[in-house]
C-alpha cells in the first residue's frame, strides 16, 4: 500500500499521481481499499482501487516532482 506523499501509476490509465490518501471501505458504493491521487502540478483528485495501483518508475517520479515543483513556484 503506497504511502501518503509518495507517487504512483494508476494502472488503469497510466496517470501518475500524488497519494493523498487512503480509504478502506466504500467509496461511491465500491467496496476495498482505495487510494486518492492528485495530479503532480494540481488538477482534480481521482480515486484508484488499490490492486490497480502500480509503483511509480524513477523518472516518473522525477518528472512529476519537477512538475510539482513548478507548480509551487507560480502560488503566491
Amino acid at each position: 500500500m503506497p504511502t501518503p506523499g509518495s507517487f504512483a501509476v494508476d494502472g488503469r490509465d497510466g496517470r501518475v499521481g500524488l497519494v493523498i490518501g487512503v480509504v478502506v471501505g466504500s467509496v461511491v458504493g465500491n467496496e476495498g481499499s482505495w487510494v486518492r491521487l492528485r495530479p503532480p502540478g494540481g488538477g482534480a483528485l481521482w480515486d484508484c482501487p488499490a490492486h490497480a495501483l502500480c509503483a511509480a518508475s524513477p523518472s516518473a517520479v522525477l518528472a512529476a516532482r519537477v512538475r510539482e515543483l513548478n507548480w509551487q513556484s507560480r502560488m503566491p
